[in-house]
């Protein structure tokens, strides 16, 4: 039998078609891993051993019939636990949703399914899939297999650090302010939030269980330790759901290169507005080289014509807007009885208005994120991809004090606060643009750092492209020490 440990998603599926392994044996290898492991990391946190045995029998019989599920055929895998899986609670991390059993998939789980997975258990995640950190009262503290000690990001926390662990080799995430690309960074693994609409989101938590209305901003993607296998698992997802299928089909666009010589990328890694820790920025200014050293064309002064600060203040109140819905209605009403001051820009003030405002801002405020599109894409015009730092920093130690918005991270030995670490992402997701998250080193702590790949809406395939590219000429996925 071939060998199973660290092999990615698309090499266990070619091994399990050409006999050299089976979905059952791949099964026990992750239950395996996760029994000497999981007691570590916390990341998987469910489990339907039972249901995920008796397919990937069925899997095998089929391959062994030579019959195909699809491009994912007997693949086990493991699933955020903010998305509906028949045969599972799903929590979003939430103490009153505990014994929530949904009746039916989420449409992103079911097309991994229908493609072949094996969905054998789910992970972890802050309640609500509220946090830059992954712990809750249902579940506990997830680890990061890197350094125990630190958090593995969030809100995908879970899902980052069972790629990491080797407990699957691909995990569905979700993103409204770099919950995929957050914990794929901190947990030195590749992950890709995609264009906003292209994969359905129904079936997540929040919003409600059972909720049909799609988000604004938040998006469904993948985790591996591969872009291939990202690329792998977009192609299963993408596409019109139910509700849109008869009128529309997507086409995304294929890179715009082939060559490396070929692409114009920008490089933006620090700004005064969200300073970036040194070595951080200095992984992110070195990749820009290596690309340059391969024939790239590579500007580190080119930016989009946006003030970061504006474009923080329109995104964070538009997420504000999204998530408000869930706030208790007394302190809705406290908000908007006293709002904050409309000179107060901190991030709480930023987010108390968003949080309450009627419609008619609502459609102000969208309107000013429009024109932050049109920049971006004309600023795509002149260059196939930017390059810019998923947070401030690597992976910070374990804070749940309870003073969220009083949290604090040094950045070059300045407090900076908590909220900040989600500026770059946010700058980025608030517009709708896809981004894929590659590592490209580690500080001089030994902790993993990724790098954003942003391109042009819609053009997922040009951002995944460039990553590649970054990862065979800097190595990609490497296994944290603790598993060596």
């Amino acid at each position: 039998m071939a060998e199973i440990a660290w092999k990615g998603a698309s090499e266990l599926v070619a091994d399990i078609a050409a006999g050299r392994t089976t979905s059952e044996a791949v099964l026990d290898h992750y239950l395996d891993r996760v029994d000497a492991h999981n007691g570590a990391i916390n990341a998987v946190v469910a489990t339907d051993v039972e249901a995920a045995r008796a397919r990937a029998r069925a899997a095998d019989q089929a391959t062994a019939e030579g019959r195909s599920w699809g491009p994912l055929h007997g693949l086990p895998m493991t699933i955020k636990d903010c998305f509906e899986v028949v045969g599972m609670a799903c929590t979003a991390g939430a103490p009153e949703l505990k014994d929530h059993r949904p009746n039916r998939h989420a449409t992103a789980v079911e097309r991994l399914i229908e493609a072949g997975t094996i969905v054998y258990g789910k992970t972890n995640t802050p309640i609500w899939a509220g946090d830059l950190q992954t712990y809750n009262d249902v579940f506990g503290t997830t680890n990061n297999p890197w350094d125990v000690a630190r958090g593995p990001g969030g809100s995908s926390g879970g899902s980052a650090a069972a790629v990491a662990s080797d407990f699957t080799a691909l995990e569905l995430g979700s993103d409204i302010g770099g919950s995929i690309r957050n914990p794929a960074h901190f947990c030195g693994v590749a992950g890709h939030k995609p264009s906003y609409g292209i994969v359905p989101i129904r079936g997540h938590i929040p919003g409600a269980p059972g909720n049909l209305t799609e988000p604004d901003i938040g998006v469904a993607g993948p985790l591996a330790r591969t872009v291939g296998d990202l690329e792998l698992a977009l192609d299963v997802m993408a596409g019109a759901d139910e509700m849109k299928g008869p009128g529309w089909r997507l086409d995304l666009a294929p890179p715009r290169h082939e060559a490396t010589k070929d692409y114009r990328i920008a490089v933006w890694n620090d700004d005064p507005f969200c300073a970036v820790d040194t070595e951080v920025a200095d992984l992110i200014a070195a990749a820009g080289e290596k690309l340059a050293g391969l024939g790239a064309k590579v500007d580190d002064r080119a930016r989009p014509a946006i003030d970061m600060a504006e474009s923080h203040e329109i995104y964070y109140t538009l997420l504000a807007a999204e998530l408000g819905i869930g706030l208790p209605e007394g302190l809705r009403q406290r908000l908007k009885d006293a709002p904050p001051a409309a000179t107060d820009m901190s991030h709480g003030a930023i987010f108390g208005r968003g949080a309450v405002m009627e419609h008619a801002e609502w459609l102000g405020w969208n309107e000013r994120r429009a024109k932050l599109r049109d920049i971006w894409h004309r600023f795509f015009g002149d260059f196939d991809v930017l390059l810019c730092p998923v947070m401030p920093r690597a992976a910070f130690p374990h804070d749940q004090s309870k003073d969220f918005q009083g949290r604090t991270l040094p950045i070059n030995g300045v407090d900076r606060n908590y909220v900040d670490m989600i500026v770059w992402c946010g700058m980025t997701c608030g517009v709708y643009l896809p981004a894929t998250v590659v590592p490209i080193g580690k500080t001089s702590e030994g902790m993993p750092v990724g790098v954003q790949v942003v391109a042009n809406f819609l053009e997922d395939r040009t951002a995944l492209h460039v990553a590649k590219l970054l990862e065979r000429a800097l190595g990609g996925f490497d296994v944290p020490p603790m598993f060596r």
